[in-house]
């Protein structure tokens, strides 16, 4: 199983759900290979965002590594699953999908009670409510591919 998380600038939501995912996975010994991207070019290379990365390690999600970079076609085919933010990336990523590519694009909240957008913290200056709303559905996406792998279908 292979994850793309995705959002803006890959500064913020898109790490941190990439981080708290990778945790979640890792403590559940759900073998994955995960990803995160943004649809903008503002920020390549960049880790990411300074309170971001703070607030994420007060709760034991660790984003010192990863560095921003943009969606590209190739990750359409390189990736099972490209899971976006909000959905003006959703919009973004389906506008941007060869035809015939392999993902599955769909929201990172699909499905979920409650939002079903995650609020970009770089404007609302809200990272702890980001990483609610991250952690909650990180660990209902974790459920729902554990209960597909055990069932053969996601």
């Amino acid at each position: 199983m292979r994850i793309l998380f995705l959002c803006l600038g890959n500064i913020c939501r898109s790490p941190a759900a990439e981080g708290v995912f990778r945790s979640l996975a890792d403590e559940a010994g759900f073998v994955v290979e995960l990803d995160s991207a943004g649809t903008g070019n503002w920020h390549l290379g960049h880790p990411p965002y300074g309170p971001m990365i703070a607030a994420a390690a007060m709760r034991g999600h660790d984003l010192h590594a990863l560095r921003a970079r943009q969606l590209t076609r190739e990750d359409f085919d390189r990736f099972d699953l490209i899971l976006a933010m909000d959905r003006q990336n959703l919009h973004d990523a389906q506008a941007l999908a060869p035809a015939g590519s392999r993902a599955q694009i769909a929201l990172f909240l699909d499905g979920e009670t409650g939002p079903h957008e995650v609020p970009d913290p770089y404007y609302t200056r809200d990272f702890d409510g980001c990483l609610d709303i991250v952690e909650a559905g990180a660990q209902a996406l974790l459920v729902r591919l554990q209960r597909a792998q055990s069932d053969s279908a996601f």
